[in-house]
């Protein structure tokens, strides 16, 4: 059965009167997302990491930490977790603690991240972005069968026979996630870990030749088949026209913020409304986004959806309403169209 889940990177909001929240208020709102996710029966929320001003959440083990205490089934992980500017004992300990108090709903998604401002705050040097996380990755697959782990590398001091705590009650789930780079399909099935496409940019038939890929790596390395999921944004209202008036503006705003510091060309309506139709943008009226949403899980046969519902500075009360939408209405829609 495909499950579903919502992701979220703690963006900066505004208020309905379109005055900019505090992070300290974005990330309570963050946590009361998540406690609605919980109560339509959602099965995942993701947090990622990001260390900018227009993402309030630097450190999402913390506040899934404050979902779990408020929740009590929906899993909890990263979108994404940087490893590579991280240290894997780190990320381990600290997602095994999560797993004790969420008593067994932790995930971690680990990547390297589409932005680098934590490599020079941490101190670590892009030349060696390769090397960084290939060999954290490569520790971390050892870290989480929870045994004691002999290592060495050229990112970090070694290890000989250093065991790690505390110890999980089944075992830590961990997904890689990937942008579109064939390597990293194949560094992801090497290891074992489920595949997390992170599709932000067109349609999901251009991802089909590296799902392909994925499953004929995990083959060729002996491995079990492994989940497959799809990270995509996103935004639901009562009709289309409410949804494309509600994201646009915020989609604009965020592509055009990070547009500036990459070079990239001036958002336009157009060029969203292309994305609503044709591209990764799963925005619209529950029936838009839940036949779209069964499309790509179709074409990919992937086992979960991650819809990214927070978008720019859309306010919280617009994201409260998605929620509910996304679970009251396009979730069950999607089930009734992928049964037999």
């Amino acid at each position: 059965m495909v499950e579903f889940g919502l992701d979220t990177f703690g963006d900066v909001t505004a208020d309905d009167d379109g005055v900019r929240l505090s992070d300290a208020q974005t990330i309570r709102n963050t946590v009361e997302q998540a406690v609605l996710a919980d109560q339509l029966g959602i099965d995942f929320f993701g947090v990622g990491e990001h260390h900018r001003p227009d993402f309030a959440v630097s450190s999402p083990e913390i506040v899934l930490a404050a979902i779990a205490a408020r929740t009590s089934r929906i899993r909890l992980g990263t979108a994404v977790t940087v490893l590579s500017s991280d240290d894997p004992v780190r990320v381990y300990e600290r997602f095994a603690t999560l797993d004790a108090v969420s008593n067994g709903r932790a995930e971690v998604v680990i990547g390297r991240g589409s932005f680098i401002e934590s490599f020079p705050l941490f101190g670590y040097d892009l030349s060696d972005y390769e090397t960084l996380f290939e060999e954290k990755l490569e520790l971390f697959s050892r870290l989480v069968k929870e045994k004691a782990v002999t290592w060495s590398g050229t990112t970090r001091a070694a290890l000989s026979s250093a065991d790690v705590f505390p110890k999980t009650a089944g075992g830590l789930t961990a997904w890689v996630g990937v942008g579109g780079s064939p390597e990293s399909v194949v560094r992801a099935a090497r290891y074992g870990f489920g595949l997390m496409l992170a599709i932000i940019g067109g349609g999901a038939e251009r991802f089909v030749p590296l799902v392909d890929l994925y499953r004929r790596a995990l083959t060729e390395f002996a491995h079990e088949p492994t989940p497959i999921a799809v990270h995509s944004p996103g935004h639901i209202a009562d009709t289309d026209e409410h949804a494309w008036e509600d994201a646009y503006p915020s989609f604009a705003a965020l592509n055009n913020t990070i547009g500036a510091e990459r070079g990239w060309p001036a958002y336009s309506r157009a060029r969203f409304q292309h994305e609503v139709g044709s591209g990764a943008v799963y925005a619209g009226s529950p029936e838009r986004v839940a036949q779209k949403i069964t499309q790509t899980v179709r074409t990919l046969g992937v086992t979960r959806f991650d819809l990214k519902f927070s978008n720019g500075p859309l306010s919280h009360a617009k994201m409260m309403r998605s929620i509910e939408l996304y679970g009251t209405v396009v979730i069950p829609r999607v089930r009734e169209l992928l049964a037999p």
